[in-house]
């Protein structure tokens, strides 16, 4: 076969699975999630709620929900193989003083026992392989929801003056060095100074901050690890990021193209205009 037909073969669009899991964080994520796959095709979704984060109109869109606390990761594994599940997508964050509320089954404490960091990344990946393990494969978090990463340019708001450009360099430096080292994704930069960093207290709290601290006119920035895998962990821009940084009274976000998903497009553009605040996406 020639390089030719094997370069078109590569480039035809894949067809949905038939049946979907979705591990459902909180926020609009999962919900939206479930709708797109519904429209793709994808004849059975099935879902697993975590009490305290899941939100619970996720059920009108799928076909069966199942309740269970984060931690309980036998049980989730149960309800996929129970159900069928040969492909899924995490879906959603959970909130991290849940992580510190974890009571984890005996699953879930033999995983943890093995990890000699206790990160996102790590965590995730070693579910990953326990999902690997009952024939279960990790979707990327952005599959069906392409048409909502962010594209190169000006998204929303004015163009950026050449202060807020060098507050963008400098907070894209930060940012991915503490993307690298796995602290966080997002710091908050205003006048050349770094004012706010992201850590185990996720990126509103980080906004509120540095918001604080620099009182007005602060540059936002959220980027995708170094080599991030796009099954987990991906970068989310919600209406509630753009409510909580326009009562931050930051001045402008600035995400990574391709990397970032900008769920509810529309509306984020439209707060954002009426909020004073630019959005801007740019590549590494």
């Amino acid at each position: 076969m020639s390089s030719v037909c094997l370069f078109q073969i590569r480039c035809l669009p894949q067809a949905p699975p038939q049946t979907l899991g979705i591990i459902a964080g909180n926020g609009v994520y999962p919900r939206l999630l479930a709708i797109a796959a519904r429209k793709a095709g994808v004849k059975k979704i099935i879902a697993a709620a975590f009490t305290g984060e899941t939100d619970p109109v996720l059920a009108q869109h799928v076909d069966l929900l199942e309740w269970m606390r984060v931690g309980q990761l036998n049980r989730l594994l149960r309800f996929f193989r129970t159900q069928h599940i040969h492909h899924a997508i995490m879906a959603g964050q959970i909130a991290p003083k849940n992580l510190f509320d974890l009571r984890p089954d005996l699953k879930a404490l033999l995983l943890l026992g093995k990890l000699k960091q206790r990160n996102a990344e790590s965590i995730f990946a070693a579910i990953a392989d326990e999902l690997a393990r009952i024939d279960v494969d990790l979707l990327p978090a952005t599959r069906f929801l392409e048409d909502c990463l962010a594209s190169v340019g000006l998204i929303a708001g004015v163009k950026l003056s050449r202060r807020e450009e060098e507050d963008v360099d400098l907070g894209w430096k930060i940012a991915k060095e503490i993307a690298r080292l796995d602290i966080g994704q997002t710091v908050i930069v205003k006048n050349g100074t770094v004012v706010a960093v992201e850590a185990i207290e996720g990126t509103n709290d980080a906004i509120r901050r540095g918001g604080a601290l620099a009182r007005e006119g602060a540059v936002m920035v959220k980027v995708a690890k170094p080599s991030q895998d796009m099954r987990f962990d991906v970068p989310v821009i919600g209406l509630e990021t753009i409510r909580i940084c326009a009562e931050a009274r930051l001045r402008m976000i600035a995400v990574e193209a391709g990397k970032t998903l900008l769920l509810e497009r529309d509306a984020i553009v439209d707060l954002a205009n009426r909020s004073g605040i630019s959005i801007v996406a740019r590549v590494s």
